[in-house]
């Protein structure tokens, strides 16, 4: 077997392997022979098919066959042999070969790209740091008590914080559109769940009342048909509502799960799991700094073959986060270069972060992985049977000791980087959103 490799345009090789033609004949003809066995053709008896009849009916196909498994063998074979990494499936095709002792195929694929070294040192990372006060406690509270709010009918005009039920109808330029027209929806004025135009005409009416308001809607607003669009509403109230805080005493205490109805018992349990809360919050927002400084420091080419496949990834995410089958949707509708930027980070990063496992020798550490899925389990109503489940299933506990093992290699550049601690409060670190490195 020869094998010659030419690189092409980036990442891309050509790579051309020459097979001697008597390896081909040779499987060719063993396999016809194979099929003389058991092949039944009108006229012959089972078994007794001569070697050249089946050849002169089914020769072709055959060839094509043994061709096919002879690339699959001998594409692996080279790989090996030439040491090199591809990145996604190669585009075969056959060709002549040099001489009428070889027959010869050229395999089209990229390559891993080469990473000599990782810049760690000059990473500059911020470490968010909160601490939980008595007033962040209190501020916890009232939201645990506003989950538990009731509403309570009203004969006045409406205002922010109250639930208004109304019946709406839509036109843009005289005409209905989908969507634009409903009964009895309830909305809570100041929540921003609806336009801003929409809530702030609904602000100041009473039960019975109705009025004719403009709504203008974003240019990015998700309905393509109403996008940068003014509309007119038709509002017809049929209740306002005030909402009512339930008492901070101890049957509502014991409804949170602390039996005894004690308040400190209580302020306790927050906290406990507000520093669960902080904690985590804390890891996600170094772990991105981490990954965001890791990319930023560090160029490295992704192969095309694999952004690709990460854009279909995202694809498939978007349709689950809209509520749809992504088997069932067609994803071509959504173009590539959407997703493309984002692709292409996630591609380097994970090229980054493998390349960090090698050279820093980084290896499971597997008293971390049984913390990580004890405490994953626990936050399930059945935490043996999630154990169980990821120790039986292979692809899921991959998918854990994946993480796991990143979570390693933040540790290792921590430890090379520059950090600096960043004080914060409990309220902006938790409300803050996390810049994802990719």
């Amino acid at each position: 077997m020869q094998v010659s490799i030419e690189t092409l345009e980036g990442l891309q090789r050509k790579m051309t392997v020459q097979v001697p033609a008597d390896q081909l004949t040779s499987a060719v003809d063993k396999k016809l022979k194979e099929i003389s066995k058991t092949v039944r053709l009108d006229g012959f008896r089972p078994g007794k098919v001569p070697v050249a009849v089946v050849k002169q009916k089914f020769g072709g196909q055959v060839r094509n066959e043994v061709m096919g498994d002879l690339i699959e063998s001998t594409y692996r074979e080279a790989i090996i042999q030439e040491k090199l990494r591809p990145a996604g499936m190669p585009e075969i095709s056959t060709q002549e070969g040099e001489n009428k002792d070889s027959v010869a195929y050229s395999a089209v694929f990229e390559v891993y790209p080469d990473i000599e070294s990782i810049e760690l040192a000059s990473i500059a990372i911020e470490k968010p740091v909160a601490e939980i006060s008595d007033q962040d406690i209190d501020k916890m509270i009232d939201k645990l008590r506003e989950q538990r709010r009731s509403w309570s009918e009203v004969e006045r005009a409406a205002a922010n914080g109250d639930q208004v039920v109304c019946d709406f109808d839509g036109k843009i330029d005289d005409e209905p559109f989908t969507g634009g027209s409903g009964q009895d929806m309830s909305v809570e004025i100041g929540a921003g769940r609806m336009l801003k135009d929409f809530e702030e005409g609904l602000t100041g009416m009473a039960k019975g009342e109705e009025k004719t308001i403009d709504v203008a809607f974003p240019e990015d607003y998700h309905g393509k048909d109403v996008a940068g669009k003014t509309a007119q509403f038709t509002l017809k109230v049929t209740r306002v509502s005030e909402s009512v805080m339930p008492e901070l005493d101890a049957e509502m205490i014991k409804s949170f799960g602390v039996e005894s109805g004690d308040l400190e018992e209580f302020r306790k349990e927050v906290r406990g799991n507000m520093e669960k809360e902080l904690a985590q919050k804390v890891k996600s927002t170094l772990k991105n700094n981490v990954m965001r400084g890791l990319i930023e420091r560090n160029d490295v080419i992704p192969p095309q073959a694999l952004v690709k496949d990460e854009i279909n990834n995202l694809k498939y995410q978007m349709a689950q986060n809209m509520g749809q089958d992504p088997s069932k949707m067609d994803l071509s509708g959504f173009p590539d270069d959407l997703y493309r930027e984002e692709a292409e980070k996630r591609v380097r990063l994970g090229l980054l972060v493998g390349e960090l496992v090698r050279i820093e020798k980084v290896e499971l550490d597997k008293a971390r992985f049984d913390t990580a899925l004890q405490d994953m389990a626990a936050s399930y109503e059945e935490p043996q049977q999630v154990i169980e489940y990821y120790t039986r299933n292979k692809d899921a506990r991959s998918s854990l000791e994946g993480l796991v093992l990143e979570d390693q290699v933040v540790d290792v550049i921590l430890e090379k980087a520059q950090v600096t601690e960043k004080a914060t409060t409990f309220d902006e670190l938790m409300n803050a959103q996390d810049k994802p490195a990719a």
